[in-house]
């Protein structure tokens, strides 16, 4: 597995910001491989976007390249205001599908989550993209002596830990995972 290199392109992540207090981020979704455009044109709307891309290498037949790609394939983030006529500009703009969250209207992202991946990749510190995992998810342990398990996610006292049970006599054990790789089942 590479690890990704990030890489902030500033051009599509500086614009005038509305000046409310009540804006906030969402995600919108994009159509394939459009995410920089998207990003482009809603910069020249005069919304701000942010696109988190990473630098990978890519390996053709003939050549070696860095490549900017999104972080997060398909998704753009937007700071705007909760009005419909906001909403609606973002709509219109080519390659955008529909907002993220419930009935597409949109949920808004904390501040803090955005912020998070803003830092990281400001600071250029060396990531790699990771499964998003909920506490209660079903997941499969990749690598070491413990290869293959598959349980439940669970986190006592800040430790996660692989709950494994053997349905028919009710019985379980709790495996620490830290250290090891987990993948959604």
């Amino acid at each position: 597995m590479a690890v990704f290199q990030h890489v902030m392109n500033e051009e599509l992540l500086t614009s005038t910001e509305p000046s409310s207090a009540d804006t906030c981020w969402f995600a919108i979704q994009t159509w394939p491989r459009y995410e920089k455009k998207v990003a482009c044109e809603l910069q020249e709307k005069g919304i701000k976007a942010f696109l988190p891309l990473s630098s990978a290498k890519h390996q053709w037949s003939d050549r070696q390249r860095l490549v900017q790609l999104p972080l997060f394939p398909s998704y753009v983030f937007v700071r705007i205001t909760y009005s419909m006529d906001a909403r609606i500009s973002v709509l219109r703009t080519n390659g955008v599908s529909s907002f993220v969250g419930v009935r597409g209207m949109g949920t808004a992202i904390p501040d803090r989550e955005i912020e998070a991946v803003r830092t990281v990749l400001e600071h250029r510190v060396p990531f790699e993209p990771y499964s998003f995992l909920r506490i209660g998810e079903r997941v499969r342990i990749r690598g070491g002596s413990l290869d293959g398990i598959e349980g439940v996610l669970t986190a006592l006292d800040g430790d996660q830990s692989v709950v494994i049970s053997v349905n028919l006599i009710q019985r379980s054990i709790a495996v620490r995972i830290t250290g090891y790789k987990v993948e959604p089942v």
